[in-house]
């Protein structure tokens, strides 16, 4: 007797614990499940990013027939035409590009850091009345107003024709998918640290589309098209941001016209201070805001375009 009862001690003793246990691995586990969810569900959440860089590539698809992935890096690549319109409108309506109230710090959340523009390049025949017809050593300032258009994208600011442009309506066409007039290619511009803390994509040689589209047209390289570039970037402070190139290029800031280098011209530059435009283009430290870019190869006989920067994070949904 003295053997079994121990025996069926010890079996009872096995039973409660393993009862207890089980109770407590249930809870436990259901309790992790309910957070993980909530926590991927709040990052994920549209609305939460102040502009969409989705929108810049939506229905334009890539070189392998997949639409381009938002973390790509990597060299300058093409895409496979389109003639679906890319529109890159804000989709929060609750604060405007930028808000630092986004975040408990002013930081968008929800996203990783990348240095890879993603661009829409559109590609025009050499017929269409704003290409190859104009020049000039300056370039203009002026064609397009100094707030950018609640459909993302420059306002034209003229009635009429300008001295570097045919008026309203062939604008309107550079920066819209225009069937039977332009086509439209996804373009990754990597940019490389080429000094710490400066980032830059610099080419001579600017032709991202070469032989695509409606071809060179009887010159060496596809001359003809226009880039549109929609990002967001976290505002640290001490940033600049410079273009060197040709032809037309316009960088807005948070919905506010910040380099304004217009027209037919030879290699020209500008540089923006973002601390000393701050007030001007309406930006705080410790915001997240929009980057719109738009720019134009329109002349032979080159094609520079260079960007400059210390901006150390543009974003793209995480």
């Amino acid at each position: 007797m003295r053997g079994v009862v121990p025996s069926m001690f010890l079996g009872w003793w096995l039973v409660a614990c393993c009862s207890l246990l089980a109770c407590g691995d249930s809870g436990k586990a259901g309790d992790t499940s309910t957070s993980s969810a909530t926590q991927v569900t709040s990052v994920s959440e549209p609305g939460t990013s102040a502009v969409s860089t989705a929108e810049s590539t939506e229905g334009v698809t890539s070189t392998s027939g997949q639409v381009p992935t938002e973390a790509a890096t990597g060299p300058v690549t093409t895409a496979t035409p389109t003639t679906t319109d890319t529109p890159g409108t804000d989709t929060d309506t609750d604060t405007g590009p930028g808000d630092p109230s986004a975040s408990e710090t002013g930081f968008e959340t929800g996203f990783d850091c990348v240095q890879t523009l993603q661009a829409t390049v559109r590609d025009f025949r050499v017929e269409h009345p704003d290409f190859e017809d104009f020049t000039s050593e300056t370039g203009l300032k002026g064609i397009v107003l100094a707030t950018l258009g609640p459909d993302m994208k420059p306002v034209y600011a003229a009635a009429g024709p300008t001295a570097q442009t045919s008026g309203p309506d062939a604008f309107k066409q550079w920066y819209s998918n225009t069937p039977d007039t332009n086509i439209a290619f996804a373009v990754d511009l990597p940019l490389t640290e080429v000094n710490p803390g400066l980032f830059s994509f610099a080419s001579d040689a600017f032709f991202p589309v070469d032989d695509q589209g409606w071809g060179n047209q009887g010159q060496p390289h596809n001359f003809h098209f226009t880039t549109e570039i929609h990002t967001t970037f976290n505002y640290q402070g001490g940033e600049v941001f410079t273009f060197i190139g040709d032809d037309d290029l316009w960088l807005f800031i948070n919905g506010e016209l910040a380099i304004d280098l217009g027209g037919v011209h030879p290699e020209l530059s500008a540089t923006v201070d973002l601390d000393a435009e701050a007030d001007t283009l309406g930006i705080a430290i410790g915001g997240a805001y929009a980057m719109d870019i738009f720019h134009a190869e329109r002349h032979t006989v080159d094609s520079n375009f260079r960007i400059d920067t210390s901006i150390q994070c543009f974003l793209i949904p995480g």
